[in-house]
């Protein structure tokens, strides 16, 4: 189960990279739900071994392609952020470390194998995965723009995606820079 965790997570954020055309230094939201990908219902069976075979899968994706995961924690700690230190070296942290029932599973790995762990209130991500239905919009730059995958499930979890550009100001006259959309 945890290869098919890991390559289905894998497959997820390369697809939603490649479509979204992210660069290096981009920042990609992950929300999940632990009880969803194993079949349960959103909060109710927190799986710390789905969340590491989850997490590793997005993590090497992202290391080996320059991009920052950003990773969302449950209602319990105010959908807070998980991210390395460098991706936001402005953002005041808060002091608070996941654990699997408060801030989930998927928070708790990411704090633990980041390598310089910080948790924030939010973050303007470039991109995000939401696994599970957990509602990522809130940490996505504000115009985000829904990205259908063919890799849209890991474990029993739908996976929706989204991408973000820039806003269009100027009306009718203005000419668009198509290199940033």
């Amino acid at each position: 189960m945890a290869d098919t965790l890991h390559a289905q997570a894998r497959a997820a954020i390369e697809e939603l990279s490649q479509r979204a055309k992210l660069t290096e230094g981009q920042i990609i939201v992950i929300g999940c739900s632990t009880s969803e990908i194993i079949g349960s219902a959103i909060g109710t069976n927190s799986s710390p071994d789905a969340a590491k075979a989850v997490f590793e899968g997005l993590y090497e994706y992202a290391t080996e392609h320059g991009l920052h995961l950003a990773v969302q924690c449950c209602e319990h700690l105010n959908r807070a952020i998980v991210i390395e230190r460098d991706a936001a070296p402005l953002a005041d942290a808060v002091n608070v470390i996941p654990q699997p029932k408060a801030g989930g599973s998927m928070a708790t790995q990411a704090y633990a194998h980041f390598k310089h762990p910080i948790v924030i209130e939010q973050v303007r991500a470039d991109a995000g995965l939401d696994i599970g239905s957990t509602l990522i919009g809130m940490h996505l730059k504000p115009v985000a723009v829904p990205v259908r995958l063919e890799h849209n499930r890991i474990g029993e979890a739908t996976v929706v995606a989204a991408r973000t550009r820039p806003r269009f100001i100027g009306g009718g006259r203005a000419v668009y820079d198509e290199r940033l959309m």
